[in-house]
């Protein structure tokens, strides 16, 4: 596999489950005490970081991105993964925000790979 593929693929589960350990516990553990909440997040946390620091690597390490295009790819798919936890898991509802969020990503992608 080629190492963009295998940037993208480890950002991708990296970001699932910072997602679930920044806000799935507002869902779940909302009426837990806070330190339980912590700690929870905290155990989700350890596997985005066993997912980010080797996509990281992948990515940088292996030239095919600087620093600012990792930066950038990792937020867009920050807002691919946290677009549908919102919508479906958190029941959000959609707004007008997210396809300017998304419009704005798309040209920071444009012009930090152009």
């Amino acid at each position: 596999m080629l190492p963009i593929y295998k940037t993208i693929l480890l950002l991708i589960c990296s970001n699932a489950f910072m997602t679930f350990a920044w806000y799935g516990h507002l869902k779940s553990l909302g009426s837990k005490a806070l330190w339980i909440a912590i700690l929870a997040s905290w155990s989700i946390a350890f596997f985005e970081y066993v997912f980010q620091v080797p996509a990281n690597r992948i990515g940088f390490t292996s030239g095919i991105l600087s620093l600012a295009q990792l930066k950038i790819l990792q937020e867009v798919i920050t807002l691919l993964i946290f677009v549908p936890f919102a919508i479906f898991y958190m029941r959000q509802p959609i707004t007008w925000n997210f396809l300017w969020a998304g419009i704005y990503l798309a040209g920071a992608v444009y012009f930090i790979f152009k």
